[in-house]
């Protein structure tokens, strides 16, 4: 059985852009079949950035991409699922 595919927006607040922007861009870069568009905005001020996603994939593609995004330490992943 194939798992239905599902739009998500997910968002991606990364409080630590030193040491998390290139482990975030490589999970990125990982489900970038997965991703319809990104929006980034960088804070230089507080060294922090917001990332805002368009997904569509199944929620087992969704959920290992913000699971994995979840486990970088400072960085806070919050998501949106259609049904």
């Amino acid at each position: 059985m194939e798992l239905e595919s599902r739009i998500a927006v997910v968002g991606v607040v990364v409080e630590d852009r030193v040491n998390a922007a290139q482990k975030v861009n490589e999970i990125l870069s990982l489900h970038a079949n997965i991703i319809v568009g990104r929006l980034g905005v960088p804070h230089k001020e507080k060294n922090a950035g917001v990332i805002a996603l368009i997904i569509n994939g199944t929620t087992d593609e969704i959920g290992s991409l913000t699971g994995k995004l979840g486990s970088i330490n400072g960085v806070r992943v919050k998501s949106a699922i259609t049904t």
